[in-house]
């Protein structure tokens, strides 16, 4: 049996699986990166899945990356800028073919892959940050640099805050979870986190539940722009802020039901990620499938996703 190994980059915890070509988690490990190196923690995830007999690996992580090159600049990571992510794992996994691609590009095609999620999808990451990943047609589209869906760093106001991307009213800027809680202790609340936020406004905090109205809004006019620009028929959203459930998914659903115009947009269909935390896992695992036994456009995937 094939076997390849996956490895997910976040803003705040790092991910590595052993999976085969049936979708099987061999082994498991995760470690967030609070306080500690960035490289020791994915060395120790990655060491702790024991990957000796894997026949490719690949990883997704946060962005921007640069595919040519095999670098990631993480926003939420700044000790990493134009750090080397694939000459760096590749050292640990001397003669394993190695692909990269972002984390929401990842879950996106985990979900196409193992979630059941058929045709043309945005899969969204709503976390620290806000990552997105496009499968259009069956197949993942990635663009040239591996950005391609890269949601977060949409331009919703251009006189927003500023986001730490360089640029201004991005998406993650209102819609992240540390976004909402920054702009909800502004306003009064004073809570600890985007969880605690949550917990609130599940309780009808008025603060609260503003806090995740602005936030959807400005998801929904990303979401609603990407979907213009690429006919996608779904979104799926995963990450730390979607477990939130309704307490997002409500105002999410109704800020586009507002804003949605011509009827190709009004039959978006948003929907919670199926795979859960797996999901990046997953998606990195098919791109190593793919890689190591030497299948183009992903015939392997159309394959896997008929089991």
């Amino acid at each position: 049996m094939t076997r390849v190994l996956a490895v997910d980059v976040g803003g705040t915890k790092f991910a590595a699986a052993v999976i085969d070509a049936d979708g099987a988690i061999h082994a498991r490990a995760e470690e967030p990166i609070a306080g500690a190196g960035p490289v020791d923690v994915l060395r120790r995830v990655v060491a702790a899945v024991e990957p000796s007999d894997v026949t490719g690996a690949a990883i997704g992580s946060a962005g921007p990356l640069d595919r040519e090159r095999g670098t990631v600049s993480p926003v939420n990571i700044p000790a990493w800028r134009d750090f080397p992510l694939v000459s760096t794992v590749a050292g640990w996994l001397p003669g394993v073919p190695l692909s990269l691609a972002g984390d929401a590009q990842c879950m996106a095609l985990g979900e196409w892959w193992r979630g059941g999620r058929p045709g043309s999808l945005l899969g969204v990451v709503v976390s620290t940050g806000i990552g997105g990943g496009l499968v259009l047609d069956g197949r993942p589209h990635l663009g040239p640099t591996g950005n391609a869906g890269h949601i977060g760093h949409i331009t919703v106001d251009p006189r927003g805050p500023e986001c730490p991307c360089g640029a201004v009213g991005c998406v993650e800027t209102f819609s992240s979870g540390p976004a909402m809680a920054r702009w909800a202790r502004a306003q009064g609340w004073s809570g600890p986190d985007a969880r605690a936020l949550a917990d609130d406004a599940r309780a009808g905090d008025p603060v609260a539940v503003r806090a995740f109205a602005r936030g959807a809004e400005a998801l929904a006019t990303g979401l609603l722009t990407t979907a213009a620009l690429c006919d996608v028929d779904r979104v799926v959203i995963g990450g730390g802020v979607a477990e939130a459930g309704e307490v997002l998914f409500g105002p999410l659903r109704a800020a586009l039901a507002d804003r949605g115009g011509m009827a190709f947009l009004r039959r978006l269909r948003v929907e919670p990620a199926a795979l859960g935390r797996d999901a990046g896992l997953f998606g990195a695992a098919a791109l190593a499938l793919q890689t190591s036994i030497d299948l183009t456009a992903f015939s392997c995937l159309t394959r896997f996703s008929k089991g």
